[in-house]
């Protein structure tokens, strides 16, 4: 007999007279019955997690610190308890689907010590988060969260060494079974571990707001992992690449000083019997705060970028370089395809002093002539700079009529740092500015709470192919970010290469970069990978010799009206198809392995589509920049298979056909 969803919600199963026992069992179950949280309340609080009756975390306990010696969690007595069932539906201003399903069922505990703790259940997740009361401001020393897992789990996580919390999030993965992890690593958010099963479970958090960012470290028994965070910082000191950072010298005892009443950061598990349903899910999005305020004037679209290419304009009649004529040559290439920004990255400005324009850029002249052909300007800070002018900078910018910044050089994720994202993101807000964070933690669902924060870095993007020799940033890392990275939110990879190159031909050239794989894979990653700011990395020049790549490039949207996942595997391959409009756009990557790949049509509608296709061709394999484009008609499940070249894919777009 199917148990109903409603009985199960929360079972008090643990007792029979509450007043007699020191155990209080409460047991949440997703909405279609398949994931089930169990929570005990007695000397700690413990949570446990089961997908399909099959047990993935064991009791694992979670509690909060205070500097007065408290501990929220243990020996906690529960005051009261609250149920309810939410199916609502999220309409984003923007995002990967015009409209999101918010169904789960929530369980609030509040305890006689002025916490409470809250806890969602979904058909793909399970989250939980505390939330204090207390009338006076609190300092927390620690949280702690432990995952006791069922068995020696496979991890693929980005690691660095315990302790090295300045970084910029843009590790490659490594695979190892949690015994194997070791006591002198810690691993960033997000990770993946996998059961014997095979069922998927991928750890964020989501809300992070004046607090720090959380990592996993070695716990103390062989299958476990146990939470550390970086402490508050005391002295800083200028330093980092070409002084661009604020490094950390000393921290406090602790983690944060905050109010007393307030949420604290969403822990988020997402689960997955296909690999294919972790490149469609929405769960930081959900649990981010929303906007508060008109963010109607965001507008997404692609970027005219000048970093990665160095400024390679070629059969110009001027020198390239810092000057007002390139940058119009950017605007007039943006103009003429549709592409809505160009930025000007580091070097536009004296890195710390944003009202130091270079020598040969009028920006006045500039701003009036990209105004006059409808391109809007985006403007690269240093993170510490734009700090220390912030009114003054922001004054300047809207006096000028710039559209947005790009802020780099964060490195951090202590509570300090992350209230200077939340401080940027409103005087951005303010000025009516968009942002796009680089040298950035994850994300975590600020773009819900600040829409005008338009992307996030925090991923090992193309740039690497630019100076970290010998491997750069692979395939087999690009099919293997849209799985875990992606699931934290979207992120400036930065595609678009026209150089391609196979992997025996591959060369770090820091003014003449080249993407490993092909030139295909470059085209698909607009569609895979979601940005609602996309970069075309390469040079104008670069584009306009092959005007059949750039009129495919330039008409991919950045956001989107439905996404569905059409195959995939972590780390080998995916296939991700999106819509706008009446329009489908399908991208599928691969990893180094040369594959055959089956694009099953299943979320079709209409009668009958064109299909443009680009895709790898023999040739391929040793000429990453060969490709071919093909037509066909494709009706709803119909079903093609389509051949990948070593780090190869495919782009097509599917439009209705006239009756």
């Amino acid at each position: 007999m199917k148990i109903n969803v409603l009985t199960l919600l929360l079972i008090l199963s643990t007792f029979i007279s509450l007043k007699a026992q020191k155990t209080k069992t409460f047991t949440l179950v997703s909405p279609n019955e398949g994931l089930i949280a169990q929570i005990d309340v007695s000397d700690k609080i413990y949570y446990s997690l089961q997908v399909k009756e099959q047990e993935i975390i064991l009791p694992s306990a979670i509690s909060m610190t205070l500097e007065d010696g408290t501990v929220l969690g243990k020996k906690a007595k529960v005051k009261d308890n609250f149920i309810e069932t939410y199916n609502t539906f999220i309409d984003p201003l923007y995002w990967k689907k015009d409209s999101i399903s918010d169904h789960y069922n929530y369980l609030r505990l509040d305890f006689k010590q002025d916490f409470s703790l809250e806890f969602r259940i979904y058909n793909e997740g399970f989250a939980y988060r505390f939330v204090t009361k207390f009338e006076e401001p609190i300092t927390i020393k620690s949280e702690e969260l432990n995952f006791n897992f069922r068995d020696n789990y496979n991890l693929i996580s980005a690691q660095l060494d315990k302790g090295s919390f300045q970084h910029s999030y843009e590790n490659n993965y490594i695979t190892s079974p949690v015994q194997k992890f070791s006591n002198d690593k810690m691993m960033m958010l997000p990770f993946l571990a996998e059961a014997r099963s095979g069922v998927k479970m991928v750890f964020t958090e989501a809300d992070l707001e004046s607090y720090p960012g959380m990592y996993l470290t070695k716990g103390e028994d062989k299958n476990t992992l146990t939470s550390i965070q970086p402490k508050y910082p005391t002295k800083e000191k200028i330093g980092g690449h070409m002084d661009f950072d604020l490094l950390v010298e000393e921290r406090a005892d602790y983690l944060a000083k905050t109010e007393g009443s307030r949420s604290f950061p969403w822990r988020v598990f997402v689960f997955s019997e296909d690999d294919r349903t972790l490149l469609n899910n929405d769960l930081v999005y959900k649990l981010a705060k929303p906007a508060e305020g008109d963010f109607s004037w965001v507008k997404p679209g692609k970027v005219a970028w000048d970093w990665w290419n160095a400024l390679n304009l070629t059969g110009v009649d001027f020198e390239p370089g810092f000057n007002t004529e390139t940058y119009k040559y950017f605007v007039d290439f943006a103009a003429k395809n549709n592409i809505e920004y160009i930025n000007l990255d580091e070097g536009w400005s004296d890195q710390f002093d944003l009202t130091k324009i270079t020598t040969d850029i009028d920006m006045p002249e500039l701003i009036a002539y990209a105004k006059q052909k409808g391109v809007k300007i985006i403007l690269w800070c240093v993170a510490r700079t734009l700090d220390a002018q912030l009114e003054d900078a922001m004054n300047q910018f809207e006096e000028w009529g710039i559209s947005g910044i790009k802020v780099d050089f964060m490195d951090r994720d202590d509570q300090k740092m992350v209230d200077y994202y939340y401080r940027i993101a409103k005087a951005a807000a303010e000025k009516k500015i968009l942002v796009n964070f680089h040298g950035a933690y994850k994300p975590t669902g600020l773009n819900r709470t600040f829409p005008n924060v338009i992307n996030q870095e925090a991923v090992r993007g193309l740039e690497y192919n630019k100076f970290s020799e010998p491997d750069g940033t692979t395939p087999d890392h690009a099919a293997t970010i849209p799985f875990i990275r992606m699931l934290a939110g979207p992120m400036d990879y930065t595609p678009g290469a026209m150089t391609n190159v196979s992997k025996e031909n591959f060369k770090v050239v820091f003014d003449a970069p080249m993407s490993q794989g092909t030139r295909a894979q470059q085209i698909a990653m607009y569609v895979v990978f979601e940005g609602p700011l996309q970069m075309l990395s390469d040079a104008p020049t670069a584009y306009e010799k092959e005007p059949q790549v750039l009129d495919i490039i330039a008409d991919i949207p950045t956001t989107w009206d439905d996404t569905q996942a059409v195959g995939g595997k972590v780390g080998e391959y995916a296939i991700i198809a999106r819509k706008k409009g009446d329009n489908w756009y399908i991208g599928g990557i691969t990893n180094w392995e040369a594959r055959k790949v089956a694009v099953n049509y299943f979320f079709l509608t209409e009668n009958s589509y064109e299909a443009t296709i680009l895709s790898d061709m023999d040739e391929s394999k040793t000429d990453g920049t060969k490709y071919q484009i093909t037509k066909d008609e494709i009706k709803p499940f119909d079903r093609r298979e389509i051949d990948l070249a070593p780090g190869g894919g495919f782009f097509i777009k599917l439009t209705p056909k006239a009756n």
